[in-house]
């Protein structure tokens, strides 16, 4: 046998191989997915039915979910509005925080204000869960639980180190010899940030912005222990209350969840080309 033809065979069983793994994952990433959809299209008796295609597809929850018509879902439009609300003022301040600090420490050339973005980031070393008391700790000194305020201050608290590190690394990537020239034209530090430094960060605000959102969005644990109740709610802690009740519709609770998992389902595909542009510069230090 000749060396060209055993490499081509070699070739062939590693696209082969490469083909087989990816069917696996592929059916493993889809299947939860599919159970979802399955669960939601059935009525409350057939949901365990060893059935893997619905017996009777019907709309039947989503319509439940849309007219609010069961006691568990009946503010669950204005607990939408609460995670937007959430979601976008995260999102915001995230921006914010993160671009005004990149800016101050690349572009201004603050003496070893690489330490500030390093030492931001030490904060992930500890996970979420273990703040969780502390956090709860300070939100009622300052009177915040039940707040949706307090939500916010953690998931910005969360997201801003990320964010700071993602703008610093792409801020890189501009030269510096624009600032230079918008000072010789006579601009201040505010015009440049504002005229020439926040338009060419474009991909990467679209990447964070999206980030933030998604962090925000997903929340339960923060959301369920300072939101206690009432209209303040988010979305995935009213979902929560369907696994503490006595009667357990999963299809009205996978119908829901699928209508809450639309909105970030259009943004991450309407942003995505810009997301992975904004992610990769920023991770590549110019």
């Amino acid at each position: 046998m000749s060396l060209a033809s055993t490499a081509r065979r070699s070739r062939g069983l590693s696209h082969a191989a490469a083909a087989i793994i990816s069917i696996i994952l592929l059916i493993w990433t889809l299947l939860p997915i599919y159970n979802i959809i399955r669960v939601s299209l059935q009525a409350k008796e057939e949901v365990l039915s060893t059935s893997v295609l619905p017996l009777k597809p019907s709309l039947i929850a989503f319509d439940t979910v849309i007219h609010q018509a069961f006691w568990l879902l009946k503010n669950f439009w204005s607990q939408m509005g609460n995670s937007f609300y959430i979601g976008i003022a995260v999102s915001l301040l995230t921006l914010t925080i993160g671009t005004l600090t990149s800016f101050v420490i690349g572009r201004m050339r603050i003496k070893s204000g690489w330490m500030l973005t390093h030492a931001a980031l030490l904060t992930y070393t500890i996970p979420m869960s273990f703040l969780a008391i502390p956090f709860y700790a300070i939100m009622g000194k300052y009177g915040l639980t039940n707040n949706p305020i307090a939500v916010i201050a953690v998931e910005v608290t969360f997201a801003t180190p990320y964010a700071i590190f993602i703008f610093q690394q792409y801020g890189a990537s501009i030269p510096i010899e624009l600032d230079e020239a918008a000072r010789i034209d006579g601009a201040s530090p505010p015009q440049i940030f504002f005229r020439v430094y926040l338009p060419l960060m474009a991909p990467a605000l679209v990447a964070i912005g999206t980030y933030a959102l998604l962090l925000s969005w997903n929340e339960y644990l923060y959301a369920f222990l300072l939101l206690s109740g009432g209209s303040v709610v988010t979305v995935p802690v009213a979902l929560g209350k369907f696994l503490a009740g006595d009667e357990a519709p999963w299809n009205l609770l996978m119908a829901a969840a699928i209508i809450y998992a639309v909105p970030p389902l259009i943004i991450y595909y309407g942003v995505r080309r810009k997301m992975t542009g904004g992610l990769t510069m920023g991770g590549v230090k110019g």
